[in-house]
């Protein structure tokens, strides 16, 4: 698809600007047409096609979405048609961000509603996003829906760059671990080694088993390089299988802190987006249906179903979560609460508070925890390398 700018004079022969995608000249010509417009200059936006291609192999990072759905709100709720917005935050956007508005805006030209426009557009759309657009469509209350979002998406936003705010550190730490001691296996270990052929000296066990392995990473870093290539994209390709999803899941549950922390992020992913589609008017039914599908945990979301399977039977959302042992009981409780006084939304939304709370703090302990281990870990690496070096020199100097 290539991007044309036009200029063109509509039926009350006012000129308007703007820009459509199409797959040539021909196809922009007619869909001009189509809008009753005479067309004054047609061109291709070269920069603006280069900037789609690399685009198109994206998707908008999650705070250009949620810029885009406040400023969307605004802009809906002050009058403007969707296209008229759209084409609007389109020129304010990121290329990625840009591409996808450009695709939403020409389906809904060509008929289609925003919610099914988004769908098609392919563009980072969440299932819960796209319901709630169908449901304040459908209920005349976009603008407050996107407001409702936007709200949703800024603070995952915030907790996500918290969460990686904390991780900072010990990343930075075990990353120049691992270049320091790729440097020193590739380029001075040799160099030692080869002083010490040069001497004659017996080199003892500690020492032949650095060598080696230096020696090995000299000539072989290639075939390290396809081995841990090929063994990432097994692992990734077998952790997507239900199989193999499941197995990494389990695995990673039962790491101390980490396992805690993964499920209290879920349970406040959980409670958001349950309490924000049951504030909109969805059904508790096809919301627990929306939700199991982008927790990104096949175990909650198996658990999410057989709660499912429940309330389709008559039962209430507290008793059909109390059963479920994923959730823990302090969930159930509070949304018995909350379907006694009708607030289920509000109690959910306390509760995606409360773990959001409970996964900082998590967070930080998990810091604490791995700093010392980082120096542990440091420290027996640099006491080998220290000890595999000296001791040759040591058995020299002790023959005289």
């Amino acid at each position: 698809m290539k991007l044309f700018r036009y200029k063109a004079r509509d039926k009350d022969d006012e000129v308007v600007e703007g820009a459509l995608e199409a797959s040539n000249e021909k196809e922009a010509v007619q869909i001009l047409r189509g809008k009753n417009l005479l067309i004054i200059k047609l061109v291709v936006d070269s920069g603006d096609t280069l900037a789609s291609f690399f685009a198109s192999f994206q998707k908008p990072k999650l705070d250009e979405m949620a810029n885009f759905t406040r400023q969307f709100a605004t802009m809906i709720g002050s009058g403007l048609s969707l296209v008229e917005s759209l084409r609007v935050l389109r020129d304010q956007s990121k290329p990625a961000m840009a591409l996808v508005i450009e695709k939403v805006a020409g389906e809904i030209e060509a008929g289609s509603t925003l919610a099914g426009a988004m769908e098609k557009s392919e563009g980072g759309f969440s299932s819960v996003y796209i319901a709630l657009v169908r449901v304040g469509e459908a209920a005349g209350i976009l603008d407050k829906i996107l407001v409702k979002l936007a709200e949703t998406l800024e603070a995952e936003q915030d907790f996500r760059s918290k969460t990686k705010g904390a991780l900072v550190y010990p990343a930075i730490v075990v990353s120049g671990m691992i270049v320091v001691t790729t440097i020193m296996m590739i380029f001075v270990i040799p160099k030692m080694t080869d002083m010490y052929t040069d001497m004659g000296i017996d080199l003892p066990m500690i020492t032949q088993i650095l060598v080696g392995v230096s020696s090995f990473m000299v000539h072989f870093w290639w075939l390290l390089l396809v081995v841990f290539g090929g063994a990432v994209v097994f692992f990734k390709r077998w952790s997507k299988t239900e199989m193999g999803g499941l197995i990494v899941e389990q695995a990673k549950f039962k790491i101390p802190i980490w396992g805690a922390l993964q499920k209290d992020i879920i349970m406040a992913k959980f409670a958001r987006t349950m309490g924000l589609l049951a504030g909109a008017g969805i059904s508790i039914l096809e919301a627990l249906e929306i939700v199991s599908s982008t927790l990104g945990s096949i175990i909650f979301a198996e658990g999410l179903k057989r709660a499912a399977s429940r309330v389709e039977k008559g039962e209430s959302l507290a008793d059909s979560l109390s059963v479920v042992s994923e959730f823990p009981p302090i969930l159930s409780q509070m949304v018995a609460v909350g379907e006694q006084t009708g607030k289920v939304d509000e109690v959910l939304t306390r509760l995606a508070i409360f773990y959001e709370s409970e996964s900082a703090q998590k967070i930080k302990a998990l810091t604490t925890a791995i700093e010392p281990l980082i120096m542990i870990v440091m420290g027996v690496g640099v006491g080998f390398l220290v000890a595999a070096v000296i001791m040759p020199i040591y058995h020299l100097t002790s023959q005289f």
